[in-house]
This record gives structure tokens, sequence and C-alpha cells, in this order.
């Protein structure tokens, strides 16, 4: 893969990039971050990937691992008392209810919700990006669907008939 074939695939995966990283991280500037360490590292490692038709599976995986990392910075330089002042004072009101819902799933389910549902990769890519066998990320998937028709069963009443 050349530098030009590169380009033209982070360009198409960028929106799916950034709405995982926002799914893991919540936060815009982070998230820029992570995609812009993710993208660097996967051009300085291109080499290792077998299969183009694999790539943004593979770039998936690497914009995980470094939201990851800058959840673990996160933790060794911020006190809680300061992260939870920022967080509150940089919320947004005018999200919808259902994207406030999916944001306020665990840990463990908001990725692969995320990947399914809004960037519509199959479980098995799934199971490849997130390092999980295929019954983890089905359960996973399955408990996402049952908290978030908990957390929106008043919301939307109005159109179940």
């Amino acid at each position: 893969m050349n530098k030009t074939q590169f380009t033209t695939q982070v360009l198409e995966a960028e929106k799916s990039l950034y709405h995982i990283a926002k799914s893991i991280l919540g936060n815009d500037e982070e998230c820029a971050d992570a995609m812009q360490n993710a993208i660097l590292h996967a051009f300085e490692k291109l080499h290792t990937l077998r299969n183009e038709k694999y790539f943004k599976t593979w770039l998936t995986r690497i914009l995980i691992n470094e939201c990851n990392h800058i959840i673990r910075s996160r933790k060794e330089q911020i006190p809680y008392e300061d992260y939870y002042e920022s967080e509150v004072v940089t919320e947004q009101e005018d999200y919808t209810p259902v994207y406030e819902a999916v944001m306020e799933l665990e840990e463990n389910y908001r990725p692969p919700f995320v990947l399914f549902y809004v960037e519509g990769f199959s479980i098995k890519e799934i199971c490849q990006i997130l390092e999980l066998s295929q019954g983890t990320v089905k359960t996973r998937l399955y408990r996402s669907r049952k908290l978030l028709k908990e957390k929106l069963a008043g919301v939307y009443e109005e159109y179940e008939e």
C-alpha cells in the first residue's frame, strides 16, 4: 500500500474512527488525539499489515489501543475531583436521548454496540478488533440492547403501537 492509498483509506474511515473514539473516550479533544496518534502509528507500522482488505479493522484496533492508552494516562494524571468538575462544565445538553443512553452504557458494552449498530462491522470483525470471543461480543450486544431498551422505555412511548 502506498501513501496515496493509505490517505484515501484513512479519509474513508475517518467518520467511523471518530464514532469509535467518541464511544470510548467521550471527549472531543481526546478523540482527536487518539485518531491522530492511531493514524501516525498505522502509517509507521504499515509494513505489518498482512492484507490490505483488512485495513479498516486493523486501523480500528490501533485506534482502540490509543484510546485505552489515553484512558490509562488520564487515570494516572488527573485527580477524580478535577476530572469530574471538567466533565460537568463541558457537557452538552443538545444530544438526543438515544445518544445519551448509549454513552451511559458501561465501558465494556459501548464499543461493541457502536461498532455493530453504528459502524456496521460484523461480529467476526468486532471479535478481531476488540480481541474478544464471538460469544462475549454477542452477549455484550444483547445486554447493551436490553439496557438501552430499559433506559429508553418512557422516552419513545408515543411511537410504540
